[in-house]
């Protein structure tokens, strides 16, 4: 069965509307228009409403960057009961992917509810961007290892977990490839309670290690397999690639159902548009997932 997670409108996140390839969003009182290919339909909002927004990504041929019109560089939001920093990049990103709240619930949930102190569940973060679900984990009482390859993701994480009243949880900060990273703890014999991964499709690692999902994801899950303590809790992987379907995800976590028992779910996350008379609820899509628990 396929779950459709999705984020709401929240106090300070909202999808105003969505179509021809692009997406309205506020973020706190800042209103952004950035590109989307998945929104393959007509716009609800007139043009008018469009042209309000504080800033627009453009992309010409050679680079990408935002025009904002109010001269904002970065500011506080919050969402999932954490703070996060948002700054436009010249990637169109902005720091947060709204459409994980539904999946920090979830790992805020299995942590809360494990049976063990909740102080001695290891959690394993890998491309852990800007710390959502590294923050959420630690909010429950996790201790946390965040590895991403970016010194940039990880000096912005490391502030949203300030923002958050987060700095002093036993958050480790490691700057590093996800593949050494996990080679390197298989040899030194540690064990985890839970994995998440979030893997792109393309990327370089700290010493421009390359990284090409097609190539290296699926050795990554066989080694972070390894990386599971006897009963583990949970194994979470999250997908943004074009072409790739949550089955494929979940048929990498079947070992755990067949091994351990505990139940998968997959699906699609999604964002929905604002609540509007202009016609029925609409649903963006946002990416995949797969996760398995074992309670």
């Amino acid at each position: 069965m396929i779950t459709i997670a999705t984020t709401k409108t929240s106090k300070d996140y909202e999808l105003l509307d969505s179509g021809e390839g692009e997406k309205l969003e506020r973020f706190g009182q800042v209103v952004l228009s950035r590109p989307d290919p998945q929104a393959l339909w007509s716009k609800r909002l007139p043009e008018s409403e469009w042209k309000k927004a504080s800033g627009h990504f453009t992309r010409t041929a050679d680079e990408g960057k935002w025009v904002m019109k109010g001269g904002e560089k970065n500011w506080p939001i919050t969402l999932g009961g954490l703070t996060f920093l948002i700054q436009p990049t010249a990637f169109k990103h902005v720091g947060l992917f709204p459409e994980q709240s539904p999946n920090w619930q979830w790992l805020q949930d299995i942590v809360a509810k494990a049976p063990a102190p909740k102080n001695t569940i290891e959690v394993l973060n890998l491309f852990g961007y800007t710390g959502g679900a590294s923050l959420a984990c630690a909010t429950a009482g996790a201790n946390v290892v965040h590895v991403d390859s970016s010194k940039s993701a990880i000096t912005w994480a490391r502030k949203n977990a300030e923002l958050s009243g987060l700095a002093d949880k036993p958050v480790r900060w490691i700057l590093d490839d996800a593949r050494a990273f996990v080679s390197r703890e298989i040899k030194r014999g540690r064990t985890y309670d839970g994995i998440i991964m979030d893997p792109p499709a393309f990327g370089h690692g700290v010493d421009k290690e390359l990284w090409k999902i097609e190539e290296h994801f699926l050795p990554l899950v066989r080694d972070c397999m390894k990386l599971l303590k006897p009963q583990p809790l949970f194994f979470l992987i999250n997908g943004y690639s074009a072409g790739y379907s949550s089955i494929a995800y979940q048929n990498n976590l079947l070992e755990l159902e067949g091994r351990l028992g505990g139940t998968i779910e997959m699906g699609e996350l999604a964002i929905e548009e604002s609540i509007s008379a202009l016609g029925p609820q609409r649903l963006l899509p946002a990416g995949i997932f797969a996760r398995w628990t074992a309670q």
